[in-house]
C-alpha cells in the first residue's frame, strides 16, 4: 500500500509591481541586506491587495554594470523568486528584489539561501511591525 504524501504548503500567485510608487512604498518598508540580494517588503496597500496573491518587483541599478550586467542580474532574481516565494512568501506582501555586484557570480543555490533567509527575516520583522513593535 502506497504511504499518502503530505500535502505541499500552499501556493501563491505572484503579480508584478508596475508603478514607481510601488517601490517606493516597499523602499520604505522592511529591508533585508544579504551578500547576493537586498529584499525590501511592505504590505500590499487594501486596494490592490488579492486573497492568495503578492506582488514581486525587481531592480538593479547602474552600479551593477552596463545593460547587459543588470538584465542578466535581473534575471537570476526572477528565478530565484519563481522558486523561492510562491511557497513562502505571504499574501498581501509586496517584494522588490534589489540586485548587488554578488548577484552576477553568486552560485544560484547560494542566492536561493540568501532569499529565503532575507523572507524570513522581514516576514519576522513585519509581524512586529503589524502587532505594534517598533521597526
Amino acid at each position: 500500500m502506497p504511504t499518502a504524501t503530505p500535502e505541499p504548503a500552499q501556493r501563491l500567485n505572484a503579480d508584478r509591481l508596475g508603478h514607481r510608487a510601488d517601490f517606493l512604498r516597499a523602499q520604505r518598508g522592511v529591508r533585508k541586506i544579504t551578500s547576493g540580494l537586498t529584499l525590501e517588503a511592505c504590505r500590499t496597500p487594501d486596494g490592490a491587495a488579492l486573497e492568495g496573491h503578492f506582488r514581486v518587483g525587481f531592480t538593479a541599478s547602474r552600479k551593477i554594470g552596463g545593460a547587459v550586467e543588470r538584465n542578466r542580474a535581473k534575471r537570476r532574481l526572477r528565478a530565484a523568486a519563481a522558486a523561492v516565494l510562491p511557497l513562502s512568501g505571504r499574501e498581501r506582501t509586496d517584494y522588490v528584489l534589489v540586485a548587488r555586484a554578488a548577484t552576477l557570480n553568486r552560485p544560484f543555490d547560494g542566492l536561493l539561501e540568501d532569499l529565503a533567509a532575507a523572507l524570513a527575516a522581514a516576514h519576522l520583522k513585519l509581524s512586529e511591525t503589524k502587532t505594534g513593535g517598533r521597526s
